[in-house]
């Protein structure tokens, strides 16, 4: 891929940086500023080398209208706070307000774009719409970078159409998930341990079968755990199950034990009466948990099963949590493989936290994120590298197309 290097001398040159600040808020507070400090070396070296930096991001999933409650205004006071220097908003992304904001730009200078998605033309599946997006992006712009990891599985204007239009290159981040993500998928040191959670098998059907044919172990907790439960034979209670996915995921056990891939699962669960953060629980085996009841967390058990599984990798990937860690009931099973991840990187792993939740879960719960090789920006997007995708927003920026 091209690199900012790529671009040549940026001095007074409009650069338009598609960057992911889709954080987490409780109304205007952000409650996480993960992705707006990861974005922070890429702005940085651009302002530092004297362009004017035009950055353009979404927040949440506003239906292609403005609506306040999505309004990047928090991104921007954050992102000034952290960059030391007052950071104008746009008030719409290409009109009026956009062009001059971008015109009132000094060198080194950086302005922030109302968010992308109050445009439907973003999202828009009709290529021409999305085109039409892009040249208007690119008219305030000379030049493009793509910084926003958690956005280059999306064929949107932002991300793949403009890139098309104007000299582009990938920003820092992009380039660091992308050598990361590189190293658990291409040739990783072994034994290659990967753990996945979150609450659906469904969602990870393709990474799982990819895995299969690569990594040496399989840890699975979270929601998606009951349904390997299920095609094992055991009853679940009432925890979260895809019934349509059983005779799936017994392939995927056939699989792995033709190819040698060791699966790991639970032995024990913490079950709960209901679905919430008071609601009485108990530890009970991960093959009997009672009806009626359903499993929130892996129990204690299954987190030192897990960390032993843990210690002697050499790559370990990890994508989702073993249970409901907002709930603090429900943490400990996240929290000890979380720490079976550190202990396992400074015993010298190299260990990726892929985005989402996982990344949310480490901030979450107090970790030092130095204690990981690399904490990944996007969820979606480190998955369908780790299934072995290719991605339009990176393919565009190919050598043979920037």
């Amino acid at each position: 891929m091209k690199t900012i290097d790529s671009l040549g001398d940026l001095r007074g040159k409009r650069v338009l940086v598609r960057s992911d600040f889709n954080v987490p808020l409780d109304g205007t507070t952000i409650t996480d500023d993960g992705r707006i400090r990861a974005a922070l070396p890429t702005l940085r070296r651009l302002a530092d080398a004297g362009a004017r930096v035009v950055v353009t991001a979404h927040l949440g999933r506003p239906k292609g209208a403005p609506d306040p409650q999505y309004s990047l205004a928090p991104v921007a006071a954050r992102l000034g706070e952290l960059l030391g220097q007052d950071v104008a908003l746009a008030e719409d992304l290409v009109g009026p307000s956009a062009r001059a904001t971008v015109d009132a730009l000094a060198d080194g200078q950086v302005a922030l774009l109302e968010n992308v998605r109050f445009d439907a033309r973003e999202t828009s599946k009709v290529d021409a719409e999305r085109e039409e997006l892009a040249g208007e992006l690119a008219a305030l712009a000379d030049a493009f970078v793509s910084d926003g990891f958690g956005v280059v599985h999306r064929k949107q204007a932002s991300v793949y159409d403009v890139a098309k239009v104007l000299p582009a290159a990938a920003g820092d981040l992009v380039l660091a998930e992308v050598n990361a993500l590189s190293r658990a998928t291409q040739d990783p040191e072994r034994p290659y341990a990967v753990v996945l959670g979150g609450s659906k098998v469904s969602d990870k059907l393709g990474v799982i079968e990819n895995l299969l044919t690569k990594a040496d172990r399989l840890l699975v907790g979270g929601g998606m755990v009951f349904t390997f439960l299920a095609a094992q034979g055991h009853q679940v209670g009432s925890s979260l199950l895809e019934a349509d996915q059983i005779d799936t995921v017994k392939g995927y056990l056939g699989t792995a034990e033709a190819n040698g891939v060791e699966i790991v699962l639970p032995v024990d669960v913490v079950a709960a009466d209901a679905f919430a953060a008071d609601a009485p629980h108990r530890t009970v085996p991960a093959d009997a948990i009672p009806e009626g009841t359903m499993g929130l967390d892996i129990g204690p058990e299954s987190g030192e099963l897990f960390a032993s599984k843990l210690a002697d990798a050499r790559t370990i990937a990890w994508n989702g949590p073993m249970g409901v860690f907002e709930f603090d009931a429900f943490a400990a099973g996240t929290r000890a493989v979380a720490q079976g991840i550190v202990d396992a990187t400074a015993a010298g792993a190299f260990s990726i936290v892929g985005g989402g939740d996982s990344a949310a879960a480490v901030r979450q719960l107090g970790f030092d994120e130095a204690g990981f090789s690399h904490i990944s920006t996007g969820g979606g997007a480190s998955l369908e590298l780790l299934e072995g995708k290719e991605l339009p927003g990176l393919t565009v920026l190919a050598d043979e197309n920037a």
